[in-house]
């Protein structure tokens, strides 16, 4: 008599409330269809919300009204994916996703090699100055005086060299070179200290 007293409300009538849920897609689907108003949208919801009812289906009260506990899940699928959607940021055009790309390394290190055969073909006192005033971020002056010429000398050599270093890169005017090594870009800057 205890066992017949726990039977679920399922085993007595043999019937599960999964077995009842192919009744109510016509039903879901316009439900759907109104809050989406896109056939396909209606169609991804109604697949949402049976998904749900099916893996939840334990939660379901037996005795109560199973339509209503699936417009409900539909409801809240379609509300909880509307406020996702308000927080993300519209991209049709890919704008935003191509500001966020980042070079692959092995990008800064080919240009690294092109950088460092063109660096070694420039003159001695070219790339002492680039050297010095670019990569070691000493001024003009420091570099003028720890050479022992004049401080027009440096200035002269460390633009010739970043000019030649341009050519021999096939840089145009105004393009900068692209390399993740920060003392290779400071001998191509004007003369930007490199921080230590």
């Amino acid at each position: 008599m205890a066992q017949n007293a726990n039977l679920s409300q399922e085993q007595k009538s043999g019937e599960s409330p999964r077995d009842e849920l192919v009744d109510h897609l016509p039903a879901l689907r316009a439900f759907a269809l109104s809050l989406t108003r896109d056939g396909a949208s209606a169609d991804d919801l109604v697949q949402d919300t049976i998904v749900k009812a099916w893996t939840n289906i334990d939660k379901f009260q037996a005795g109560t009204n199973l339509r209503a506990w699936l417009f409900t899940i539909l409801r809240n699928t379609f509300y909880s994916a509307r406020r996702k959607t308000k927080r993300e940021v519209s991209d049709a055009d890919g704008i935003h996703a191509a500001r966020l790309a980042t070079r692959p390394e092995h990008d800064g290190r080919l240009a690294l090699n092109d950088f460092r055969a063109a660096f070694e073909k420039l003159p001695d006192e070219q790339r002492e100055a680039l050297i010095l005033v670019g990569a070691s971020g000493f001024s003009y002056e420091e570099a003028a005086q720890m050479t022992g010429v004049a401080v027009g000398t440096v200035k002269s050599r460390a633009n010739r060299g970043r000019r030649r270093l341009a050519e021999l890169l096939h840089l145009e005017d105004g393009e900068e070179l692209e390399m993740t090594d920060r003392a290779t870009l400071a001998a191509m800057a004007s003369n930007a200290p490199v921080m230590r």
